[in-house]
């Protein structure tokens, strides 16, 4: 198997993605995207378009690893990848502190100084952002985002695809469901229902 990593997306969500693989040793040699990049502020060769049907890496033994901080567009990429075969990889940077019962999927990113606790499970192609803590017996459905700062209590579910904003505080035992949005602060009191969105201080519908 390829040492050489290749990252999907190369904007905002992106870099913060690279730095923690470059902290990881990680050789990330080129990346794609729809369009060339107009900033290349890591030097990195454009490989074209992951969804083109000629795309170089279809054809080669490449890691890959997800850039994209959308979570939409992230699970369908990581669908298509694994659907064609190929290889995707988890980057977890050094500084996060992370139980040895924790369970972790492909194409996982764990950010700078997040925390997770014993007997959680992260699923794939899911986002731990910076500083977040996720404690004890927490799932962490496909494809959802746990923003900076966020603070998940015990056996806390979130549902796939759902984002959890920063420095948002969720209650021990919540059920959240799936392509919910919980704002930025937000404190969570009680489940949350699909494609619900949720502010404020207690937790509110908009």
């Amino acid at each position: 198997m390829s040492t050489d990593f290749v990252i999907i997306g190369y904007s905002g969500h992106a870099y913060v993605v690279i730095e923690s693989a470059f902290e990881s040793n990680l050789n990330i040699i080129g990346y794609t995207m729809p369009q060339i990049s107009n900033s290349n502020p890591y030097d990195l060769s454009y490989l074209g378009s992951e969804s083109d049907a000629n795309f170089i890496g279809l054809k080669k033994d490449f890691n890959y690893i997800l850039g994209v901080g959308d979570n939409e567009t992230r699970e369908r990429l990581y669908n298509n990848l694994i659907a064609n075969g190929k290889k995707v990889s988890s980057v977890i940077n050094p500084s996060a502190k992370i139980a040895e019962s924790v369970v972790i999927g492909k194409g996982v990113f764990i950010s700078a100084g997040a925390i997770i606790n014993p007997q959680s499970k992260i699923k794939e192609a899911a986002i731990i952002n910076s500083g977040a803590i996720v404690e004890h017996e927490c799932e962490i459905d496909k494809a959802s985002h746990i923003g900076p700062g966020a603070v998940l209590c015990g056996n806390v579910y979130v549902g796939k695809r759902t984002f959890v904003g920063a420095n948002s505080v969720v209650k021990q035992g919540v059920k959240i469901g799936h392509d919910a949005i919980i704002g930025a602060g937000t404190v969570v009191l009680s489940d949350v229902a699909d494609n619900d969105k949720l502010v404020g201080n207690p937790g509110r519908l908009l």
